[in-house]
């Protein structure tokens, strides 16, 4: 309880109660104090409320002074008697206690007048901390401290007392590449900032002689044995997180769907674990199935915006970091359950091929799940005969109008996610690929034009003409002729050419668990047919526009990584030979694509090599850092 004459602390203040004002507390304290033969000690008096102080003693002082001019030697003596003594009993051990009763226990008793100097003396000391959860109901409780604790304290005490002397020592090491690991690893968060590109500058690569650069970062933190020569640091060098989305999406709402009767195939690769689409052919429309969590996702919701700052799932031969929550995929994805929820394209194709009618629908779908393989060995089957040939018709219709199909040689990668050991091997095309994609690229086109025809606000896809030169060489050197003419896609609100497909209006619209730029396409649809608000087109461009520079930086993000990997494979594989065909020859060292590694490399001495001549290679030397390998002939 408050008295008169009651100490308490005012902030940082000791004070002394001077008397009462209805609910208010009148205190005095000092604010400056006094030198011997100087100025007086200055004090200054409050109306305080009784939440703004804390009671150091409900015992009544002698006065401020004599309680600010306190001393006691040998007290910390004392306090650390005490703490050895709870230490001692289990029972009280890490157990709060409060100021009063732990004073008692060191000087036997509480007397007013010493309680000023008594809280300094156990502020200072290591043995005891102060309770913060106490502290906010104007308590003043301690805890003894851990024997580790203290010993911590002592450590960063001594750092802090021989700072120069430590990081001297230490910068030493640095530039003999001879850590001390684990405990050097704390000086080294900004040379990791600046091999993850998050600063650009860094002192103690300064220090070092070390030139500052994201590649001379990461190679000291090789050399110093701080990361593995495995670690890939371009994911978040281009700002992408590395974890997948969190928030998973709840049970899809109930909601009137059509039924759909006809069995559909979703055909992916055998390692497929998202599949979001699926085709058949009733014998009059074309129904192309995407998966439907638009039905969950509303725009500009939390996942939404999750899924628009991630941009895309993003593939790395290490593992997926996905756009939206993997525990969600069994709802969403298409025949994980007996039946699955869709957004269906159905498609009324001409003779010729183009669509005649494209209507969208929200269903339910029977899907079979078959790899590329398998649909390709079942192509003359009555379910699927009727897919391969419009699919080839298709193919047919976008060539005559100026399609560009470029075949550059793929593989398939995967990481051992424990030894880091890497696997590479070709990736087989089978008929059923193009197949499905010209079926993918059909619904694209239907949406386009739906939305086009609808006035929705959309998510067009569009690409310029190329210039292609009328004399094309045959082979790979062709195909990099081919590829080098090919602008870049454009993503906008504007419908437009997409030349490189041969298609006057395109969108994207067959990957909403995996793009976000679907994933707002299918919004858009959903509102539409459910009579809802549309999104403007003003709302439209910006959040296509930042889903798109995501999936970009994704995409470069990828490229990276995967050739990281491969050069990874390179080193766990030093006797690896392959061939290596020359593709250009436009700059003094003629560029090769190794093609079981779809890698592209300069190869130097080579001067008098002709375009698409295949020679043997194998590695001379590999900087992973710069990502730079040498190749010589065999």
């Amino acid at each position: 309880m408050i008295n008169k004459n009651s100490l308490v602390l005012y902030k940082k203040f000791c004070a002394v109660v001077t008397d009462f004002d209805g609910e208010k507390i009148c205190i005095k304290f000092q604010v400056s104090a006094g030198s011997p033969g100087g100025k007086k000690a200055q004090y200054t008096e409050l109306k305080v409320r009784e939440k703004d102080i804390i009671l150091l003693s409900e015992k009544a002082a002698t006065s401020l002074e004599k309680a600010l001019s306190y001393s006691e030697e040998n007290f910390s003596e004392k306090i650390q008697e005490v703490w050895e003594l709870l230490l001692s009993d289990d029972s009280t051990a890490k157990e709060s206690i409060s100021f009063s009763d732990l004073i008692e226990l060191s000087a036997g008793t509480f007397e007013a007048d010493k309680s000023w100097f008594y809280l300094n003396q156990l502020l200072l000391s290591l043995e005891f901390a102060q309770d913060e959860d106490a502290l906010k109901n104007l308590k003043l409780n301690f805890i003894p401290r851990s024997h580790e604790e203290i010993e911590s304290i002592k450590q960063k005490n001594y750092e802090k007392e021989h700072e120069a002397e430590i990081h001297a020592a230490f910068i030493k090491r640095l530039r003999e590449k001879k850590l001390n690991l684990p405990d050097d690893a704390r000086f080294m968060n900004e040379v990791e900032n600046v091999a993850f590109c998050k600063a650009e500058k860094s002192k103690v690569m300064v220090e070092a002689g070390i030139t500052q650069t994201p590649e001379k970062a990461h190679q000291l933190l090789i050399d110093t044995g701080i990361w593995p020569i495995t670690k890939n640091p371009y994911p978040t060098r281009y700002g992408l997180s590395t974890v997948s989305a969190k928030e998973g999406l709840g049970t899809p709402p109930e909601e009137e769907r059509l039924e759909v009767k006809e069995i559909a195939y979703a055909i992916d690769s055998p390692w497929s674990t998202d599949p979001d689409d699926a085709v058949c052919f009733d014998g009059k429309y074309l129904w192309v199935h995407i998966a439907d969590p638009a039905c969950y996702v509303k725009p500009d919701s939390s996942i939404d915006k999750v899924a628009r700052d991630k941009g895309t799932t993003l593939y790395l031969p290490e593992g997926a970091v996905r756009m939206l929550a993997e525990e969600s995929l069994p709802d969403y994805a298409l025949g994980l359950q007996e039946k699955s929820r869709a957004l269906s394209f159905r498609i009324l194709l001409k003779d010729d091929n183009s669509i005649e009618e494209c209507k969208i629908f929200k269903s339910y779908v029977n899907v079979k799940r078959l790899t590329y393989k398998e649909a390709s060995e079942k192509k003359e089957t009555p379910e699927l005969k009727p897919l391969f040939e419009i699919a080839k018709k298709n193919a047919e219709r976008r060539k005559k109008s100026g399609a560009t199909n470029i075949n550059l040689p793929e593989i398939h990668m995967s990481v051992d996610p424990e030894s880091k050991k890497v696997e590479i091997g070709p990736l087989e095309r089978y008929e059923a690929d193009d197949m499905v994609c010209e079926m993918m690229l059909l619904a694209g086109e239907g949406a386009a034009y739906f939305a086009f025809n609808n006035g929705i606000p959309f998510p067009y896809v569009s690409q310029e003409a190329p210039e292609i030169p009328k004399d094309i060489l045959p082979g790979l050197a062709g195909q990099f002729q081919l590829l080098r003419c090919m602008h870049k896609r454009s993503v906008g609100v504007t419908p437009g050419m997409h030349s490189g497909l041969g298609l006057a209006l395109y969108s994207q619209v067959t990957s909403p668990l995996r793009r976000y730029g679907d994933l707002i396409a299918h919004q858009q649809l959903r509102a539409y047919l459910n009579g809802e608000k549309l999104l403007d087109k003003d709302t439209m461009l910006e959040r296509i526009s930042q889903g798109d520079a995501a999936s970009v930086a994704a995409r470069k993000a990828s490229r990276q990584s995967e050739t990281h990997w491969k050069l990874i494979y390179l080193l766990q594989n030093p006797e690896w030979t392959g061939k290596a065909i020359c593709i250009d020859k436009k700059y003094e060292d003629p560029l090769f694509m190794i093609p079981s590694l779809a890698l592209q490399s300069s190869i130097k001495g080579l001067s008098d090599i002709n375009l698409n001549d295949e020679i043997e290679v194998k590695v001379q030397g590999i900087d992973i850092t710069t990502q730079k390998v040498d190749f010589i002939k065999i």
